[in-house]
């Protein structure tokens, strides 16, 4: 997934889910989950999309 359709997606995500979601950089490009069940290495987080913030 593309940086850009990564970052509105995990927006959107965090507002109508109203969770907070990381943004992650992998080897085949980005991807968005829930931060609570991200477990991998804290330098693979590019952002964290907070709803309440």
């Amino acid at each position: 997934m593309s940086l850009s359709l990564a970052q509105r997606r995990a927006f959107d995500l965090a507002k109508s889910l109203m969770v907070c979601v990381v943004l992650i950089q992998t080897a085949d490009g980005y991807s968005v989950m829930p931060t609570a069940e991200f477990d991998g290495p804290a330098d693979a987080i590019v952002h964290e999309y907070d709803p309440f913030s």
